[in-house]
Parts: structure tokens; C-alpha cells; sequence
């Protein structure tokens, strides 16, 4: 219970600066320094654990959300909103992190998963903030990531499995235990 604590306090020292400064400087650095510490946990916490299997999920995860993105960078030309480059759509600094928080929520439960995914939604405001991307390449590159930590993790115990469904009419969860 020690460790999505202690990713809470860390992360929260990296957002106090940002959340009182005015410059775009401060929101990309604190953006960046959230995205490589959840991409470090997301690879360090299955090494820790022994779970090595966790862990070539999670470097394929996060590499499949990078190709992916790298990819759609060089085929859409998307200015970016300060000017610097053709190269905002979509957010890779979002899809990382978001592939790194679904990997951990996937492989770990919500325990581990809710604080990611909370750093992977401020590094995602942090790159409007500093005025890097807009919120269409923010959420672009969020369901990239999503997607990959969500297709290439499976859950550590698998013996519980908590399925979302959807359609026009309804939708619901479904639950498959074996025995």
C-alpha cells in the first residue's frame, strides 16, 4: 500500500509548481517529470515484483503507444499551438503516460491504477498549459495509450475478470470468475 502513496507524494511535489506559476516553461517540465515517472514505475514496479512477464507487457505497451504515435506525428501535419513544429497531433507525452497508468491499472487493479491514471490526466493538462498541444491531440494520443496498456496488459490474477460492455440500447459489466 506503501508504493501508490508514495507515487501520490511525488507526483504532487512535481504538480504544486505548475498549479502557482503563470509561464509555459514550469507546465512542461512539470509535465515531463510526471510522464517519465510513470513510465519508470509502469517498468521499475514489475522488475521489483519479479513479475517479468508485467514487465514485457509494459515495454510493449508503452513502445506500441510510441510507434503508434510517431507514426501518426509524421503523417498528420498538426502545428503546434506556440509554433515551434508541425509535429502536435498526436500528444506523445500523453499516450505514454496513459500507456504507462492502463498498464499498471490493467496488470495491478485500481489500487495502483487510480493515482496513474490521475499523473497521466495532469501531464495531459499540463501539455495545453504550456502550450504544447491542444486538447484534441491531448485525447488523441490518451486513447492511444489507453488502448495499448488496455490490449497488450493482462491482469496479474486473471482468475477475476471485470468485463465494461456497451451498445446503442444499454450497457453494463460483466464478471467471470474461475475456480
Amino acid at each position: 500500500m506503501r508504493l501508490p502513496i508514495g507515487i501520490v507524494c511525488a507526483i504532487s511535489a512535481t504538480i504544486a509548481p505548475p498549479a502557482t506559476a503563470r509561464d509555459t516553461k514550469a507546465w512542461d517540465t512539470s509535465g515531463s517529470v510526471a510522464r517519465d515517472v510513470l513510465v519508470v514505475t509502469a517498468l521499475a514496479l514489475p522488475a521489483a515484483k519479479g513479475d517479468w512477464k508485467g514487465d514485457l507487457q509494459a515495454l510493449a505497451s508503452i513502445g506500441g503507444a510510441f510507434v503508434v504515435t510517431t507514426a501518426l506525428k509524421q503523417t498528420i501535419r498538426s502545428r503546434r499551438p506556440d509554433g515551434s513544429d508541425q509535429h502536435s497531433f498526436p500528444s506523445g507525452h500523453s499516450s505514454a503516460s496513459f500507456a504507462a497508468a492502463a498498464t499498471l491499472h490493467n496488470r495491478y487493479g485500481w489500487k495502483i491504477g487510480l493515482p496513474a491514471q490521475v499523473v497521466a490526466v495532469f501531464v495531459g493538462v499540463s501539455r495545453v498549459q504550456a502550450r504544447r498541444h491542444r486538447w484534441g491531440d491531448v485525447l488523441a494520443g490518451a486513447a492511444i495509450g489507453e488502448a495499448s496498456g488496455l490490449l497488450l496488459t493482462r491482469r496479474l490474477n486473471d482468475n477475476v475478470r471485470v468485463v465494461p460492455w456497451g451498445d446503442t440500447r444499454s450497457g453494463g459489466v460483466s464478471v467471470a470468475l474461475r475456480f
